[in-house]
């Protein structure tokens, strides 16, 4: 407990210290026609909810000075939008001089918003599996709780697709402010461009055009979630060549497998899991040549790929229900089911009674997947839908533009 409170105390004492720039930088006037965008504290790229709202402000040629705090610099973005290394003096001035904050994540404990600036939470889940904030009870630590108030109390809005996500917020995100139910901006393209999306996605990873994908996506991990989830079939579950088999038999086809680890692994330890798959060494092949699992960990953009998807697989990530907007397979494979929850905190629904099949080790996985019921499926999907009132119909994007210049709107 002692350890925990000097803890506290020297990341207060320099999240004060380090709130100087933004005080200093208040010498500068704030910029009306300027939007600061960051994901994931600078940790990814030109992605997730931030990403299709920049994109619906290039798109209609719209007069905005558009700055995305990074901190890799070799990540690409649009001409448009100017990239900014996400060092402290950097993030103190583009937020304090910026009209616009729009983030999917939480902002630092030493950043201070100023009067006459709007910052809009679009967050990097709706409808999710995890507990987040006071919904987690014990395994909520004070820092946490530290950091999360500090950023509520800044938030003017919050994006929302559902009735079920206006209700968690309370809780889920220790905000009581405004919501915009304007959808998620990511998924826009889940709903509007699932043709292009599937053509492109297989020309850059040279499939043919008749193949189809899987895409697993298994969520960050600590705790018991220390598991290692790499490519390597027989290190850890799911089995891949028999996942692909299994799809193949029930759905007809050459499947296969894309991996999506979460960004926060990416950037710890993907380095030698890539290698791996580059050299197609990871034992996961049909035949020669033919090596069926790809890593598209290193993508910046999760959704421009899981559009051009037929399946989709995780344990616990929110993806499960955008996936859903699509009407396909999503499947839940969730192999430390019971730890997760004693260490993460009950999960907010009971994995056996959403519509996506539950599985729990390889040969319950195999049996969901070949007694698939598409229909049965489909009919479960729309009662979730309507239960939470969520709605996605690909116009998120535009709503929130609208908003940012119009202060409303009406679609």
């Amino acid at each position: 407990m002692e350890r925990e409170r000097r803890y506290i105390r020297k990341r207060m004492w320099k999240a004060g210290i380090q709130s100087i720039p933004f005080y200093l930088c208040r010498l500068f006037p704030i910029r009306k026609r300027k939007i600061v965008f960051c994901c994931i504290e600078g940790t990814t790229g030109y992605t997730c909810n931030p990403k299709y709202i920049a994109e619906e402000l290039i798109r209609g040629g719209r007069d905005y000075e558009l700055v995305w705090l990074v901190n890799d610099m070799s990540k690409a973005f649009p001409e448009k939008i100017r990239a900014v290394k996400n060092t402290l003096w950097n993030r103190a001035y583009h937020l304090t001089t910026a009209r616009f904050w729009i983030d999917n994540s939480r902002k630092q404990l030493e950043v201070r918003k100023r009067k006459g600036q709007t910052y809009i939470q679009t967050w990097h889940a709706k409808l999710g599996f995890k507990p987040t904030c006071l919904d987690r009870g014990a395994s909520f630590s004070r820092i946490a709780y530290l950091v999360s108030r500090h950023d509520s109390d800044m938030i003017d809005y919050v994006l929302s697709n559902s009735k079920w996500y206006d209700d968690t917020l309370p809780t889920g995100m220790m905000y009581r402010g405004a919501v915009l139910r304007t959808g998620s901006p990511r998924c826009d393209i889940l709903v509007n461009d699932r043709e292009g999306s599937r053509r492109r996605v297989r020309a850059c990873y040279g499939l043919a055009p008749d193949a189809k994908i899987l895409m697993y996506a298994p969520t960050f991990r600590g705790g018991s979630q220390h598991t290692d989830r790499t490519i390597e079939a027989g290190q850890v579950f799911p089995d891949y060549g028999r996942l692909a088999g299994a799809l193949e038999a029930r759905f007809g086809g050459k499947w296969y497998v894309f991996l999506r680890l979460h960004p926060q692994l990416v950037a710890r330890n993907l380095d030698r899991e890539a290698e791996r798959v580059s050299a197609g060494k990871t034992g996961n092949k049909r035949a020669e040549g033919d090596t069926f699992l790809r890593d598209v960990s290193r993508a910046d953009d999760m959704y421009g790929i899981l559009a051009g998807c037929d399946a989709f697989m995780t344990d616990y990530s929110s993806a499960a229900f955008d996936a859903a907007v699509m009407r396909i397979p999503v499947f839940l494979y969730a192999d430390d089911y019971e730890t997760y929850q004693n260490e993460r905190g009950r999960l907010l629904w009971n994995l056996r009674e959403l519509p996506f099949p539950l599985a729990l080790q390889d040969e319950e996985l195999e049996r969901q997947i070949r007694d698939f019921d598409q229909m049965e499926y489909e009919n479960q999907l729309e009662r979730l839908f309507q239960e939470t009132r969520m709605s996605e119909d690909g116009r998120a994007a535009a709503r929130v533009v609208q908003f940012i210049e119009e202060g409303k709107f009406d679609f």
